[in-house]
């Protein structure tokens, strides 16, 4: 039973995190909102991509990937280049200005977290990383548990 009680505490907390990142997005330059900054990492991350893999990373519709693709485009930080494979796709590419804009991104949140964490010693701030890292990594692969795996229970903060 405490086992439960842990976990319910976990989703507890993991739906409070939605106050860190709303945190983190008050940063954001006017002209670059979060959608507008995810697309870019992933970009940064993963490298050249077709829109669908960007909608697929970015885990949101074709439409609302669009618009944050335009939204890029219209500012220079990303460019759109036909497929060589398939010229109806285009491959999304960072410009140098993208780069600048991640550089700034990655400025500003460095910065708060900082301030904010300020407080932390270098291992506690070492042990978040590894323990997020982890977590993260056990959400990596989101199909069912294999046959014969233990089933758990699900709460409403687990399910979105």
């Amino acid at each position: 039973m405490a086992q439960r009680e842990l976990y319910a505490e976990l989703a507890r907390q993991l739906s409070a995190i939605g106050a860190v990142k709303r945190g983190m997005a008050r940063i954001l330059p006017p002209d670059c909102p979060a959608g507008s900054a995810a697309a870019l990492t992933l970009l940064d991350r993963h490298g050249d991509m077709r829109m669908s893999r960007l909608a697929e990373l970015l885990a949101v519709d074709m439409s609302v990937t669009s618009r944050h693709v335009a939204h890029l485009a219209e500012r220079g930080w990303i460019e759109r280049s036909p497929d060589p494979a398939d010229k109806r796709s285009r491959i999304l590419r960072l410009t140098p200005a993208g780069r600048a804009q991640l550089d700034e991104l990655s400025r500003r949140t460095t910065q708060l977290l900082a301030t904010r964490l300020g407080d932390w010693t270098d291992d506690e701030v070492g042990q978040l990383i590894r323990l997020m890292t982890r977590l993260r990594d056990s959400f990596g692969d989101c199909r069912p548990p294999l046959a014969g795996a233990p089933e758990t229970t699900r709460t409403p903060a687990q399910a979105t």
